[in-house]
C-alpha cells in the first residue's frame, strides 16, 4: 500500500517537513509495511527554503544584506535544484523599520547565494520570489553575478532603486561561469508586471520605505532599466506577468539568462517530482493549519490536489482547523478530513503539540483506511 505525503507547513507550529514525518509515523505504526513517500510543499514564496528543505540540504554563507551589511544567509537544495529563497538575503524582515528605504536596499547578496549554487555545481535554480526590502530589478544581483553596469563617465557601479537612471550599459562579459547554461525557475504566484499602477514601485515600494517624492523617481528608475534591458535582449520585460514581485528582480534574468517565472506550487511539484511519486499511489495526504474552500483554489494544497484528482487518487486532509463548514470541503473532492483541534484541549495546545496530534491523527487514518480498502 502506497501513500503519498505531502502538506503545507502549519505556519507558527510545524514544519511541513517535521509534519510529514510525523504523518508517516501514524501511517506506519498502524500498517507497518506501507510505502510512504514523503513530498513537503509550500507555495514558492517567503519560507519555501524552511518549509521544503530539511536542515542538512541547507548552506550557509556570508553575503551582502540589503543594506550592504555583512549578513549570514542560507540557500538549499532538492537533489539536482539549488532553492535560493530571495528573503534571505533581501528579505524585509532583515531591515529595521526606520532603516526601511527601497531606492537604498540591493539584491546583491541574493546574487552571492546563487554566485555559491553555481560554483558548488548547481545548473538548475529555483528562486523564490517575496518579502523583499528592494527595489533594484535584481540589478544588485546581477552585479554580484559578474555584471559590470557602468555609468555615462565610465564608472562600474552597483545600482539600487535611486540609481537606475544612472545605469548607461551593462557589461555582461565576466559573467559567472555557469551562469548562461543555468535554468532559473523564477517562483511567485504575484501576478504584477514590472511597470505602472499595478508594477513593483507604486504596489509594493510603500510598504519598503519611501521619502517624498521618491515614489516617481523609482518608477522612472525602473522604466529606464526596462527599456535598457528590452534594448539588449529584444524581449518585452516590461510585459512579463510576474515580474513585478520582489522588487523587480526577475527582471535581468527574464533579459539575460534561461528564465521562467511560474507559479510558485507548480515549480515546487515539478522540482519534487510529484506527479512521479503518485504513480501507483492509493491515497494522497495533504494539509496545513488552517483550511478554507479557497485552500482547494488558490494555495499550496489546491496543487496537489489539482494533480492529485487528475489521477483519480483520494485526497486526504489534515489541518490544525476548518474555516468552513466541513461539508463544503468534502464536497470539492476531499476523501476525509482530519482536524487537530478536534482533538486538543485548545489552540495553544493544538499549535504547541501538533508533532504528536498529527501522528495520532495518521494512526487512526491508516487504520480506517485498510479496512475501507478490504
Amino acid at each position: 500500500m502506497k501513500f503519498v505525503v505531502a502538506p503545507d507547513s502549519f505556519k507558527g507550529s510545524i514544519s511541513a517537513y517535521n509534519a510529514c514525518e510525523a504523518i508517516k509515523r501514524g501511517i506506519l505504526e498502524s500498517i507497518p509495511d506501507a510505502e510512504v513517500l514523503l513530498k513537503p510543499i509550500a507555495d514558492g514564496g517567503e519560507g519555501t527554503l524552511e518549509t521544503m528543505v530539511p536542515h542538512e540540504h541547507t548552506i550557509c554563507i556570508k553575503v551582502m544584506s540589503p543594506l550592504f551589511e555583512n549578513l549570514v544567509a542560507k540557500y538549499g537544495y532538492i537533489e539536482d535544484t539549488a532553492v535560493v529563497e530571495m528573503a534571505s538575503a533581501a528579505g524585509l524582515t532583515l531591515v529595521q523599520e526606520e532603516q526601511r528605504n527601497a531606492g537604498k536596499a540591493t539584491t546583491f547578496g541574493v546574487g552571492e547565494l546563487i554566485s555559491h549554487a553555481l560554483d558548488s555545481g548547481f545548473r538548475r535554480i529555483m528562486l523564490t520570489v517575496g518579502g523583499s526590502a528592494t527595489n533594484d530589478g535584481g540589478c544588485g544581483m546581477l552585479s554580484a553575478l559578474g555584471a559590470k553596469f557602468r555609468k555615462s563617465d565610465g564608472t562600474v557601479f552597483v545600482p539600487v532603486g535611486d540609481t537606475l537612471c544612472e545605469i548607461e550599459s551593462v557589461d555582461l562579459s565576466e559573467m559567472k561561469e555557469g551562469f548562461f547554461e543555468t535554468e532559473f525557475l523564477i517562483a511567485t504566484d504575484v501576478k504584477n508586471p514590472l511597470l505602472g499602477e499595478n508594477g513593483a514601485t507604486f504596489v509594493y515600494a510603500p510598504q519598503k520605505g519611501l521619502r517624498d517624492g521618491q515614489k516617481e523617481h523609482l518608477e522612472a528608475g525602473m522604466s529606464h532599466l526596462a527599456k535598457l534591458l528590452e534594448k539588449m535582449s529584444g524581449k518585452e520585460i516590461s510585459r512579463f506577468e510576474g515580474c513585478g514581485a520582489g522588487g523587480g528582480i526577475a527582471a535581468v534574468l527574464l533579459a539575460f539568462a534561461n528564465a521562467k517565472i511560474r507559479s510558485g506550487i507548480d515549480i515546487v511539484l515539478d522540482v519534487t517530482d510529484f506527479d512521479g511519486a503518485l504513480d501507483n499511489a492509493d491515497a494522497v495526504i495533504t494539509g496545513e493549519g488552517r483550511i478554507d474552500s479557497q485552500s482547494l483554489f488558490g494555495k499550496a494544497i489546491s496543487g496537489v490536489a489539482k494533480r492529485s484528482f487528475e489521477r483519480h487518487i483520494p485526497v486526504y486532509c489534515f489541518v490544525g482547523c476548518v474555516g468552513d463548514d466541513a461539508e463544503i470541503l468534502m464536497k470539492m473532492g476531499l476523501s476525509g478530513l482530519y482536524e487537530i483541534s478536534s482533538l486538543a484541549s485548545s489552540p495553544e495546545d493544538s499549535m504547541k503539540n501538533a508533532d504528536g496530534y498529527l501522528t495520532a491523527m495518521a494512526k487512526d487514518f491508516a487504520k480506517v483506511f485498510v479496512k475501507s480498502d478490504n
